[in-house]
């Protein structure tokens, strides 16, 4: 049967995919997150947008979103797979690792957070009930915009997660809470949230027993028919019947999603499941950012400018300096501390659960919540923006901790290592071995104070900083290693070192012959390929392995490595033979 093309969710349907299809990667050419980008779509497109002027431009029908609530199922199935798919990122013992983080930190960020906010709208004239809903609301954090910006595994990512994990389970309780202070409740309303807690531990326990059981064979069944339509169903499945049966127990959907991404982790088939269904998170997400961006009116935010900044900038303060002060008491590095309370200043897209929970209560009047929502909205909006005023906050304060200075004609000539990965501390390692001085610049905080607590003279800098490269007084140095993993940026490093450094010898790390032949163009005095080096020593290992002879295998890589230093060379009109690792002699092996 066809589709009539003014069905509301065809045109619908269209604006979504035109969205993700061309409007994030224009985003991205400019370097605009993606989370920005669907969220300024979503102003665009929405009632308050230009579907506001459907009636005048009937034609707007087509690429606006004529009714929001139809979309909204499809944002909530987007924050359902997010939180699924961070289960697949975790284990159960990592998870057992971070209780404390969970239940003591991140208790104590939403309930300290909450009773400032709540204590400061009490004094502007709120009533107590509702200034407790309305602080409990807007003490939430966004988990679908924070873990995608930050992940799970580097110090903010770890810090963040195990706040959000806990808010993420005190979300049914806070709503059953606000239903037990309604004017019309009873005292069976905390009886209530008591059986909340019974039904959702049996419940947990019974998906984590039946899980470990049932997962691990149903998924093997999926592998066998080699169908992949068969494996995404059955990994949709799970996540449908685990959000279901914590939404049946009285428990949030996002937690069975959680856990059920925590059961496969489990299991050998997890990477797959998490490559077959990334695609699906991908646009749901975006899904919901582009319901963030409807509820944005920019008509009323301009008419009541003055109260809703002062209520972001007041909510985002509070829960900054509250997570600050608890990841300090907890031992965590200032600025990661820094960073993370940025991080979760913004309100949640829960919040706006709780708001309505409230409003139904009766404990806020609904203009009040109108309000609320729209400071939410605010809030998510700046999320993004928050990220990275978190990001170059933590790096000049982390600067400022670190000990060390650039060095300079006085220091003495040494060797300048750009880049301190595994490739910048291996180069490290062996000029202290032979006794020659560095000293190491890296971009990368966690690897700056990781190296100078094992002792490496490592300085955080980022060489893409022209003033910094100037500072390192590169003419005095005995040589210059770059081993950053950006072709573009090594290029351009190393042609305008050369322009004020000619005598100094340089050598670069390459990811290919042609990007080794580009740096030789460049100025570099060697580039290593990297590519050609781990290709060939493969090489090398699986020809003795199938049983051929050492000497035949180090003659033809040898013919190899010659044909492609020749390649280097008349690529990058060389008048030498570029160094590339000598081979070892048919005389040399024993």
């Amino acid at each position: 049967m066809a589709i009539a093309i003014d069905n509301a969710a065809f045109s619908d349907a269209l604006v979504i995919l035109g969205a993700a299809g061309l409007v994030i990667p224009a985003f991205a050419r400019f370097r605009v997150s993606p989370v920005i980008g669907f969220i300024l779509v979503g102003m665009l497109v929405g009632p308050a947008g230009l579907g506001s002027l459907v009636p005048q431009l009937p034609w707007l029908y087509y690429v606006t979103i004529s009714d929001p609530e139809s979309i909204a199922p499809f944002a909530e199935f987007g924050i359902v797979l997010l939180l699924f798919s961070i289960g697949l990122e975790l284990s159960f013992r990592r998870l057992w690792a971070l209780r404390r983080q969970v239940f003591v930190i991140g208790a104590a960020e939403l309930l300290g957070s909450a009773a400032l906010i709540g204590i400061a709208l009490h004094a502007i004239g709120q009533p107590w009930a509702g200034a407790i809903g309305l602080g409990l609301a807007v003490a939430l954090s966004s988990t679908a915009l924070v873990l995608p910006l930050v992940g799970t595994t580097s110090p903010v990512g770890r810090g963040a997660f195990a706040m959000l994990l806990f808010e993420d389970l005190a979300l049914v309780p806070i709503i059953f809470a606000l239903g037990a202070m309604a004017p019309t409740a009873s005292d069976e309303g905390w009886v209530g949230i008591a059986g909340v807690a019974l039904r959702g531990g049996i419940t947990v326990a019974v998906m984590y027993g039946g899980g470990r059981f049932v997962l691990p064979r149903l998924f093997a069944q999926a592998a066998r028919t080699k169908s992949p339509e068969l494996f995404l169903a059955a990994s949709l499945l799970v996540v449908i019947v685990a959000s279901v049966a914590t939404t049946a127990a009285g428990l949030s959907p996002i937690v069975g999603a959680l856990l059920a991404g925590l059961l496969i982790a489990e299991t050998e088939y997890h990477s797959e499941v998490e490559v077959i269904t990334a695609p699906f998170k991908g646009l749901a997400l975006g899904v919901f950012l582009i319901t963030v961006g409807m509820s944005l009116d920019l008509r009323l935010i301009a008419a009541n400018w003055p109260s809703l900044l002062a209520a972001v900038v007041g909510v985002v303060a509070v829960k900054t300096i509250v997570t600050y002060l608890l990841l300090r008491v907890s031992q965590a590095r200032r600025g990661v501390a820094a960073e993370t309370g940025l991080l979760m200043g913004s309100p949640s897209e829960t919040t706006l659960i709780v708001l309505a929970t409230a409003a139904q209560a009766q404990i806020i009047q609904p203009s009040t919540a109108a309000f609320w929502q729209t400071v939410t909205a605010i809030g998510l909006t700046l999320t993004p923006l928050l990220a990275m005023a978190g990001r170059t906050i933590s790096r000049r304060i982390e600067t400022r901790d670190l000990p060390g200075d650039l060095p300079t004609e006085e220091d003495g000539p040494r060797t300048v290592i750009i880049g301190f990965g595994r490739v910048g501390q291996m180069v490290a390692d062996l000029l202290t071995v032979h006794g020659h001085p560095y000293i190491a610049v890296e971009a990368d905080i966690d690897a700056v104070t990781e190296g100078r607590r094992n002792g490496y003279a490592v300085l955080f800098g980022d060489v893409a900083r022209a003033e910094l490269v100037d500072r390192l007084a590169l003419p005095q140095a005995r040589a210059l290693v770059l081993t950053m993993d950006d072709p573009v940026l090594t290029v351009r490093l190393t042609r305008r070192i050369r322009a004020t450094a000619p005598d100094l010898p340089i050598v670069a790390r390459a990811r290919d012959a042609a990007h080794a032949a580009e740096l030789y163009r460049a100025g570099v005095t060697d580039a290593v390929p990297e590519a050609l080096e781990s290709s060939l020593q493969l090489s090398e290992a699986v020809l003795v392995d199938l049983g051929v002879a050492m000497g035949p295998v180090i003659a033809s890589i040898h013919e190899k490595r010659d044909e492609m230093r020749q390649t280097i060379r008349r690529e990058a009109s060389l008048e030498r033979d570029p160094r590339i690792r000598r081979v070892r002699r048919k005389s040399e092996v024993a």
